[in-house]
């Protein structure tokens, strides 16, 4: 069995979100769930940081509502990308558990 070395799960994992970053840019409706999906991959669970918790379930709550088919105003959709850019800033830090 062999171990994925840090720096290359690192490396794939920078290259997943870039990707995902510009389709947030292009299309934040429609890509907010991935974004959602590939941070809970990453941090798991939880957060050992509560405020870093409930922006990752806000977050997923909008990308629900919209794939629901639910109306979901603009500045929802804006804040729920800013929680995950956040989320993912403190990811590259260290931060999550």
């Amino acid at each position: 069995m062999s171990e994925t070395e840090p720096g290359l799960e690192l490396h794939e994992w920078e290259t997943r979100w870039a990707e995902i970053e510009q389709a947030l840019v292009d299309d934040p409706r429609e890509t907010l769930a991935e974004a959602c999906d590939l941070i809970e991959e990453t941090v798991g669970a939880d957060f050992v940081d509560d405020d870093l918790d409930t922006a990752l379930a806000s977050a997923r709550e909008t990308a629900d509502r919209i794939e629901r088919g639910e109306q979901v105003d603009a500045g929802d959709v804006g804040a729920a990308v800013e929680n995950l850019r956040a989320i993912r800033e403190s990811i590259r830090a260290g931060r999550p558990s």
